[in-house]
């Protein structure tokens, strides 16, 4: 009763829209699908897991969200509005832990043992985000909306993009830029660094061409950066030839 108890005040602290425990209680999907998980999570427990199975069955039926009562969830847990979440068996979340619509806590392949992520204590997930695999996601961290996040979270940090990348962290910026819709790109930044030695090759060769591309889009690699990699390459490129 006490973790439900603090599933509720999570609800009512955390949701403006919230207007009564009552309320939380009887409509909230998020909350039902929690309150279901506890009560088949104990039968789980206690190796009735065929009437576990169905009462997790029938909360996702109800409620959208898929929680498998094997999961370890904490204390304080909010999962707001809740529309297509899923929580696989061996994932681990912590205590006081916002989930919006969308989250999936998944696994990567057909592993056994391990195979779905940690979260820590005061972890934000947003809305359609995935993150997938056996690692843990440190305590207070944040994750973008529809990111997808491969690989360990250090504690405090801010996770945006496909893949996810750091951009944040102890409230200090890795980027410059921390707005989700020019998050960090790997690939428009592979594509400005070609740019860039397709540029000096027509430079030397003498040969005309628009330079208009799609890379030349504000990101957060800066041109020394992309610069300083061409200047790389073109090192190994010569040693290989030698």
């Amino acid at each position: 009763m006490g973790k439900i108890k603090d599933d509720l005040n999570a609800a009512m602290e955390r949701d403006p829209a919230a207007r009564s425990k009552l309320e939380v209680f009887f409509t909230y999907p998020g909350f039902r699908a929690l309150y279901k998980y506890r009560i088949a999570h104990w039968f789980y427990n206690h190796k009735m897991k065929f009437i576990a199975s169905v009462i997790s069955k029938r909360a996702r039926f109800k409620t959208g969200v898929e929680i498998h009562p094997a999961a370890k969830i904490g204390r304080g847990v909010f999962i707001d509005h809740g529309s297509g979440v899923v929580i696989g068996e061996t994932a681990e979340i912590g205590n006081n832990v916002t989930i919006y619509q969308g989250v999936t806590l998944g696994g990567t392949g057909k592993d056994t043992g391990k195979r779905h992520p940690t979260i820590e204590d005061d972890v934000m997930i947003s809305a359609g985000a995935k993150v997938l695999g056996p690692f843990t996601v440190g305590k207070g961290s944040k994750i973008g909306a529809g990111s997808v996040v491969l690989k360990e979270v250090p504690p405090y940090s801010t996770v945006v993009g496909v893949p996810g990348r750091i951009v944040k962290m102890h409230d200090k910026k890795v980027c410059e830029n921390l707005d989700q819709v020019k998050s960090p790109d790997p690939i428009l930044e592979e594509l400005r660094r070609l740019n860039k030695r397709i540029e000096t090759l027509e430079d030397e060769l003498k040969v005309r061409s628009c330079k208009y591309t799609i890379t030349n889009e504000d990101n957060c690699v800066s041109d020394e950066i992309v610069e300083e990699k061409g200047r790389i390459d073109t090192e190994i490129y010569e040693s290989d030839g030698e």
